[in-house]
């Protein structure tokens, strides 16, 4: 499957509508997911809990991820993220309100791919997410995907 997917963690509902109108405003029409907290981006991203059936090889282009959430924040799904083979090269934009430089020198000390402060202005935003779709889903050459077993005689 060759879609580009986007996976939007975002626990705040008006800074999820205001991203998902911001990506729909760009005519970035690629499939997104949006998923409420860390552990719920986890669980999609490995295939586990609520979705143990969905084909964890199939991964996002792209996750946009947020820090500040309930149950599992955003810098630890990043490193946990980064600890798996599965999904170490995954790339990772923290897309956050935070604008403590603690958070800034953690994500990149987790290998984050870039950090992007949401901006107030829906105009600025909106210019922000332009410049996110047209880099990562147009000009980013992403790692090779890792190809499925041959299934099992």
């Amino acid at each position: 499957m060759d879609d580009k997917i986007i996976l939007l963690v975002e626990d705040n509902p008006d800074d999820e509508e205001l991203t998902l109108r911001a990506l729909k405003k760009n005519n970035i029409t690629n499939e997104i997911v949006v998923m409420h907290d860390g552990q719920e981006a986890l669980d999609y991203l490995f295939g586990a809990g609520p979705f143990a059936d969905r084909d964890a090889r199939i991964q996002p282009q792209v996750i946009l991820l947020d820090i500040n959430m309930p149950k599992v924040n955003g810098l630890d799904v990043l490193a946990r993220l980064r600890a798996d083979p599965r999904t170490s090269l995954l790339p990772v934009v923290m897309l956050t309100s935070s604008a403590e430089e603690r958070d800034l020198v953690a994500a990149y000390l987790n290998h984050a791919n870039s950090y992007i402060r949401k901006p107030v202005d829906f105009d600025q935003f909106t210019h922000a997410v332009q410049q996110l779709g047209l880099y990562w889903l147009v000009l980013n050459q992403p790692p090779p995907r890792p190809t499925p077993a041959p299934p099992a005689d």
